[in-house]
């Protein structure tokens, strides 16, 4: 898939993009995949230990995220949340809302974010 997205496009920057943070004891208390490609940083999953969760490990996450996707020369970070899980915290912090897919799940919208990292 990547080499065909490189031909089509001729952008052959493509990353990918993990943060992991610890805490003293080095055990895994949250973390974010996704990748870097043409100046766009996207985030595939984030997760957070429950018992973290309102400590400001995400805000933590995210900064990490924003500030490595300028380092590789991104301009915008891109992701998708449902309803149900972060999109306040999202557009709290400067993300947009690029687009919505009603019903998905059923009862719940997927909505797109962006936002200027530049």
């Amino acid at each position: 898939m990547n080499e065909f997205n490189f031909a089509a496009t001729g952008i052959r920057d493509a990353r990918g993009l993990t943060i992991i943070l610890r805490d003293a004891d080095r055990t895994i208390q949250a973390g974010l995949s996704g990748h870097t490609w043409g100046g766009v940083a996207e985030i595939r999953f984030l997760w957070v230990n429950e018992a973290k969760r309102h400590t400001g490990i995400r805000s933590r996450l995210r900064r990490a995220a924003e500030d490595e996707a300028r380092a590789r020369g991104c301009w915008k970070m891109v992701l998708s949340t449902h309803s149900f899980q972060a999109p306040d915290f999202y557009a709290k912090h400067g993300y947009i809302v690029a687009g919505e897919l009603s019903e998905y799940p059923p009862g719940h919208q997927s909505i797109f974010f962006e936002k200027n990292l530049a």
